[in-house]
């Protein structure tokens, strides 16, 4: 090799692009995925906004609880004393008083809340109820309709209803579903003993209805 013999240049790339590498497995995996992912998010939304509209109630109780035949060991009068205790309750709840509204239960009256708290007695019910009209529950009142009055002996009640608080124009569909268990005390006078209140899952049931129909309601067939 003489002296001004000079190595050759390394071929350049004929073309700048050819030095990218093509997409990973991985890359495209990815991609798939996401596409994927997005396309049953969409589905579902489309799904269970069907399914809560689709959800009805048929049976949604009286507006009037005067309107609700009793069935068992009802006196004359008895049915009206009951209901004179609910109306005094959503009187008492659209005023926003507590005291007012403890004073329908009995002294060791139980109360369970759609959320799961659980109050004993009615110092319990009436401080938590200053502190939810004093709070998130200001300005609210109730809305109530009532499926049935059963009288299991003279002196005790069970009303089944729906309900609900709101602020501003009332529901059109309530959705929690209540009972009341009622006795008469000694001074004759009728106060809520135990209460239970319970959130309506309308997409839930509906599900429920589909893959199992025999969980539907008589009511609601």
């Amino acid at each position: 090799m003489t002296t001004d013999q000079k190595p050759a240049p390394q071929q350049e790339a004929k073309d700048p692009d050819s030095r990218k590498s093509p997409a990973s497995p991985r890359r495209r995996w990815v991609r798939t995925l996401g596409i994927g992912l997005l396309a049953i998010a969409v589905a579902g939304s489309g799904g269970y906004l069907w399914l809560d509209a689709s959800s009805d109630v048929h049976n949604a109780g009286q507006n009037e609880c005067v309107n609700v035949t009793p069935t068992g060991q009802a006196s004359p009068g008895d049915r009206d004393a009951v209901c004179g205790v609910l109306e005094s309750l959503i009187d008492a709840w659209d005023r926003n008083d507590a005291v007012a509204y403890g004073s329908q239960f009995t002294e060791d009256a139980t109360y369970a809340t759609y959320v799961g708290s659980y109050y004993e007695g009615r110092a319990d019910i009436v401080n938590s109820h200053k502190a939810l009209f004093g709070g998130f529950l200001e300005g609210s009142k109730l809305a109530n309709s009532y499926l049935g009055i059963r009288f299991l002996s003279p002196d005790t009640a069970v009303v089944t209803g729906r309900g609900d608080d709101y602020t501003g124009d009332a529901p059109d569909e309530l959705s929690k579903v209540q009972t009341y268990t009622l006795i008469r005390e000694a001074d004759d006078r009728w106060r809520v003993a135990a209460f239970q209140n319970t959130q309506r899952k309308s997409v839930m049931e509906r599900i429920s209805f589909i893959l199992s129909p025999d969980t539907r309601p008589e009511a609601e067939k």
